[in-house]
């Protein structure tokens, strides 16, 4: 949503060049791309489908330009898809990195704890943990993470330390976007799985981990997403002696066209940081 003077001035051009270049292409393709109001202009539904196509078709010019071009400067844009949580926490805190490597590299970010289709949104890259559920798309692994029973310590000293998986039918139970009615734990190599009531459910990690910080109960979430805490002794890691499935992290590609040059590029990037920091997830954290 906009207006015509703010997209004339963007691309350099006076209003009535860019309205002229719009009734033209209007004209070419036989349709009304743009709905204009007094207020506002925005895209019909011709419009967004031509938008979504006419960008696949320059990505892949750009694509073609990375190609070719002598040494290793990306250019363009690269839309990533990914959950806030991981986002905050991994992801963010290491694209200067990536960005003083390619600084012509432009990023749009979109932070979503629910998956997208990855061709619909015109996304380049998904970075998700857990299982895909569009097998469709194509995937590289770039790390895996621990998942971790945790809570503040107020709360522990208020309810009681659980000694066993059993235990957590007494406690307050805080649920993430994982949205599983059992939380499963691994003990001399057998399964056990708990059934879990929420006391309150989050459709964003980092919301249920602020949750266990601020004393509201126990909270399932992968190491990586509450390292810091840990470290610190804002939280504190319960039933460390249970193994807890292990959290598969995968960048993936939207199906039906070829991977983009500057998103498997970032996709090499983070895989390197993240065994770079392989060490660090190995380090004890506070756990009674």
């Amino acid at each position: 949503m906009g207006n015509i003077s703010a997209a004339a001035r963007d691309c350099g051009l006076s209003q009535s060049q860019a309205s002229r270049i719009i009734v033209e292409l209007e004209a070419s393709v036989g349709v009304r791309l743009l709905s204009r109001t007094t207020r506002a202009v925005v895209p019909t539904d011709a419009g967004t489908e031509f938008l979504v196509r006419a960008e696949a078709i320059l990505d892949a010019v750009e694509d073609a330009h990375n190609c070719v071009r002598e040494g290793t400067d990306l250019r363009g844009v690269v839309r990533i898809s990914m959950s806030g949580s991981f986002a905050y926490r991994e992801v963010i805190p290491r694209l200067p990195g990536f960005i003083d490597q390619h600084p012509a590299l432009r990023l749009q970010i979109i932070l979503d704890d629910q998956r997208q289709d990855l061709v619909r949104d015109a996304v380049d890259i998904a970075i998700r943990m857990g299982k895909l559920q569009d097998s469709t798309a194509t995937a590289q692994r770039l790390t895996s993470i621990r998942r971790a029973i945790v809570a503040a310590r107020r709360y522990i000293e208020q309810a009681g330390l659980p000694s066993a998986p059993e235990d957590l039918a007494n406690h307050r139970i805080i649920g993430g976007p994982a949205g599983s009615a059992a939380w499963q734990f691994y003990r001399d190599g057998l399964p056990v799985a708990i059934d879990v009531q929420p006391h309150a459910s989050f459709n964003d990690n980092e919301g249920a981990v602020i949750a266990a910080i601020a004393g509201l109960g126990i909270c399932s979430t992968p190491m990586r997403t509450c390292r810091q805490e840990l470290r610190n002794g804002t939280l504190i890691e319960l039933l460390a002696e249970w193994e807890r499935p292990v959290v598969e992290v995968h960048a993936y590609f939207p199906a039906g066209r070829a991977t983009r040059v500057a998103a498997r590029s970032l996709a090499n990037y983070l895989k390197t940081e993240f065994e770079r920091s392989a060490m660090d997830c190995l380090e004890a954290p506070m756990s009674v």
